[in-house]
């Protein structure tokens, strides 16, 4: 069966950093290739992905993940119907939740010590994501029980019909990374794309800043000068592959018929796989990004287009790059072995694509990559690839 599955191949070097740190604030690593490496995890970075859709997107096609799941539908009860109180919106918005996907929604336990405080929204156990749309319809479906009756929601066809609206029109941002409802297995819904870990394509240690703050107010006569406080940040700089892949036609279904009534099936896949590509690639994760500004773009970028399985060329840097002065820098050594690597597994397992490859780079240490496509910009390349996808969209 013929598929369409687009491919992101990606290096990036970034400086002096911490993008993401475990529990003990140091960030992120793997052992690949016998050596330890620089990682950055693919939740990581699939958040900054799906916070940049905001700058792409319109507010309609997105999504929200948030535990207070209830209080943002009674917002949206509310809108409706301005005469519904606070605690009655948060209770319909509760019980339609809960019918909705299985998931019940409590009120949670008061840490405050004041009793005057006010109770809370009641909140999901776990973190819920709800398209637009979805809250939408929700919303005019707990308005509706409210005038119909304590029974409005034992009604078989009631209970189907909310299970319907929150498993229809979902939002890109769902559509491409998937929801998991633990209660609700039948409105799961399978990611479109998939994003790896990145790590370095180079071994990487761990290095520690010591830094002190000082007290703008001491005085040099009366006060101790010794630092007002010291600290230390564990940080690293590394040459990253990242890898990302979507399932085009597995983002289709999921899109279903769209977000809007009023275009083609596929206009919102496009729209949804142009977003990705933009996103994926000009997004950076925040972590400890005021303290050490490594706001850098990808050095290369490798994008095929599939009628197969994706793959990812990681085995490409099993092997560690070595930057030595006669032989150049990590970039430099990426950019050589990944354009080594690739036709040598196409070659192997006779993976010739039938769709153009794309380059898109920057700088004479990534010539090599030339020879694997079509060499773009980013403005050039994001709306080749939304054409490529909608040819083949066209003909399935």
């Amino acid at each position: 069966m013929t598929r369409t599955v687009l491919e992101l191949h990606v290096l990036q070097t970034v400086p002096p950093s911490c993008l993401n740190r475990d529990d003990t604030g140091t960030p992120k690593t793997a052992v690949y290739g016998g050596v330890r490496r620089a990682r950055v995890s693919s939740q990581a970075w699939k958040r900054a992905t799906r916070r940049s859709f905001h700058d792409l997107l319109d507010p309609s096609e997105l999504g929200v993940r948030t535990r207070k799941v209830a209080e943002l539908l009674a917002e949206r009860i509310n809108r409706l119907d301005g005469t519904i109180e606070q605690a009655e919106a948060w209770t319909l918005a509760a019980e339609t939740i809960q019918v909705a996907t299985g998931s019940k929604i409590e009120t949670p336990k008061r840490n405050a010590k004041s009793k005057s405080e006010a109770e809370p929204a009641p909140e999901s156990k776990y973190l819920m994501f709800l398209s637009a749309h979805q809250l939408d319809g929700l919303a005019e479906l707990a308005v509706k029980a409210r005038g119909a009756g304590k029974d409005f929601f034992k009604d078989r066809a009631v209970k189907e019909q909310a299970k319907q609206i929150a498993n229809g029109r979902h939002s890109v941002d769902i559509a491409l990374f998937g929801r998991m409802v633990a209660d609700g297995a039948d409105i799961n819904v399978d990611a479109a794309a998939q994003v790896a870990h990145a790590i370095s394509v180079h071994q990487v240690e761990n290095e520690s800043d010591y830094y002190t703050a000082v007290d703008d107010y001491k005085s040099r006569e009366t006060d101790d000068l010794r630092a007002g406080m010291i600290g230390t940040v564990e940080f690293n700089s590394a040459t990253l592959y990242r890898y990302a892949a979507v399932d085009v036609d597995l983002l289709r279904r999921n899109l279903g018929k769209g977000l809007r009534d009023d275009e083609p099936l596929t206009q919102p896949v496009r729209r949804a796989v142009e977003a990705f590509v933009q996103s994926f690639l000009t997004s950076l994760p925040t972590g400890k990004i005021n303290t050490f500004g490594n706001h850098t773009l990808p050095d290369a970028v490798v994008v095929k287009v599939r009628s197969a399985r994706p793959i990812n060329f990681v085995g490409a840097f099993e092997e560690p790059c070595r930057a030595e002065p006669e032989t150049g820098g990590h970039l430099l050594q990426a950019s050589q072995a990944l354009a080594a690597y690739i036709p040598e597994v196409e070659q192997a397992y006779g993976l010739h694509s039938d769709a153009p490859s794309w380059v898109l780079r920057v700088g004479k240490n990534t010539e090599a990559l030339s020879a694997l496509g079509v060499e773009v910009s980013l403005p050039e390349l994001v709306p080749a690839i939304g054409e490529e996808i909608m040819r083949r969209q066209d003909g399935a």
